[in-house]
């Protein structure tokens, strides 16, 4: 009886092809290869890969990123103009204000002679200025010249402009020691000579003849009834042909 042999078939090779186990087999050999003799050889291989998914990344975040700085910066408008308006409007209110003070504190006799009115407010006043002086928070970038008449409340007339920088001046009062400033007095109108005495009196001289009283109103020259002060108290000597107008100025 005859047998029959069977060739035994290899379990990676056969006759016709190759396994897929080989493949893998030779493929894993090849690279244990190339990573033993070149151990940088994926490394280059591979980075002109890694660069560029990097760069897609970077201009993908940059394009993101520029929806984000436009909203951003539509954020930032949009307050920038809210800031504005609301600026605006302020800027209105203090107009207004400023307009309110200058009728408040203007001189209507004032106003009739063209003469610029500068509103500034007090900085300084004694003790923190000088006795008889105030510094203004206005100077020559507003107008404001030496001998410039300086008026209070009302448009009452107080002092002179007696310096002046870029944004400040200094007002020397009518009662500062030595200042003379042409007046009347009274009803009648009578002339006289407004001398300062310091600590904020004034005192003024008149011939004993003439008819004037405590509580007469002193006016300083020039256009309009510009009230300086009031007389408080007269000093009369019988045997001098001139008597002395203590006047306490309008404060």
């Amino acid at each position: 009886m005859k047998k029959t042999f069977l060739a035994k078939r290899n379990a990676l090779f056969s006759s016709t092809d190759i396994s897929w186990g080989a493949y893998a087999l030779v493929f894993a050999v090849l690279m244990l290869l190339v990573r033993l003799l070149a151990p940088n050889f994926f490394w280059h291989a591979f980075a002109p890969v890694f660069w560029s998914a990097d760069a897609l990344t970077a201009q993908s975040h940059t394009f993101l990123q520029s929806f984000s700085d436009t909203a951003a910066l539509a954020a930032q408008n949009e307050q920038l103009s809210a800031e504005n308006a609301a600026l605006v409007s302020e800027n209105q209110t203090l107009l207004k204000r400023t307009a309110d003070l200058k009728a408040l504190f203007g001189s209507p006799e004032r106003a009739e002679t063209g003469a610029p009115e500068i509103l500034a407010g007090v900085v300084a006043r004694p003790p923190a200025s000088s006795y008889d002086t105030l510094v203004l928070a206005a100077g020559e970038d507003d107008g404001v010249a030496l001998g410039m008449g300086a008026f209070g409340a009302g448009g009452v007339p107080i002092g002179v402009v007696s310096s002046v920088v870029a944004d400040f001046s200094r007002v020397t009062l009518f009662s500062s020691p030595g200042i003379r400033t042409n007046g009347w007095v009274g009803q009648a109108g009578l002339p006289l000579t407004l001398i300062g005495e310091g600590a904020g009196a004034i005192s003024a001289t008149l011939a004993r003849r003439e008819s004037v009283a405590v509580g007469d109103k002193v006016f300083s020259s020039g256009p309009g009834r510009l009230l300086v002060g009031e007389i408080v108290r007269i000093d009369s000597d019988p045997s001098t042909p001139s008597m002395t107008l203590r006047i306490m100025p309008v404060q």
